[in-house]
């Protein structure tokens, strides 16, 4: 396993909203905290810094402790360019990455992506039908490899993964824990339906 002092975690919150209708998706109120506010639950005490990649509202996220980095490269370039960015900024050998919108993640994601990477330079999280590419374990070694990558206009996260024989890290029995929400309407049903769940549990 990983040891807590050797990663860093990161909070992709930097993309444009724009399913959210251009609201900072991370601010976004879920279950009374702000929707990165989750995530960051599932890194705290477990991990030697969090970062959080936000390219807007940075002082709001700072209020909650965190380290906040921008992206490299202004104009929002996606979920790799926020990768690329925190692995230059991180201190530890190890990278693990979480997005913003996904509330409901494992409470032990940290524990079992750390154990199961095995001697692979990267993980990724799959719920047993797909792949989740945002939730991923990174060497901060392949920093280099990935500004190469990036330099060539490549954007897109999955092939970069791809490059280097990630292992996936099997969430099967977990599937709904990656559930994401990508706009107010899904957010509220989500939170109406645990809500009610909460009301008929004995």
């Amino acid at each position: 396993m990983i040891a807590a002092e050797a990663l860093t975690g990161l909070i992709l919150a930097g993309g444009e909203g724009r399913r959210m209708g251009g609201r900072d998706k991370g601010l976004e109120p879920f279950e009374g905290l702000p929707l990165f506010a989750h995530a960051s639950k599932r890194l705290e005490g477990r991990v030697d810094d969090i970062l959080v990649s936000a390219n807007r509202h940075q002082d709001a996220y700072a209020l909650f402790g965190v380290r906040v980095i921008e992206d490299i490269e202004s104009g929002f370039h996606g979920p790799l360019m926020g990768l690329y960015s925190a692995l230059r900024a991180a201190t530890t050998p190890w990278l693990l990455m979480l997005p913003c919108d996904t509330p409901l993640l494992p409470e032990d994601l940290v524990e079992r992506m750390s154990t199961d990477i095995g001697d692979h330079p990267v993980a990724i999280a799959f719920d047993g039908e797909r792949d989740h590419p945002t939730v991923a374990l990174v060497s901060t070694a392949l920093v280099e490899d990935l500004g190469a990558f990036l330099a060539r206009g490549e954007r897109k996260l999955g092939h970069w993964f791809a490059r280097h024989d990630p292992k996936r890290i099997d969430f099967s029995n977990e599937r709904e824990a990656f559930i994401n929400l990508n706009s107010e309407e899904e957010k509220q049903r989500l939170e109406l339906r645990r809500a009610d769940d909460r009301r008929k549990a004995p």
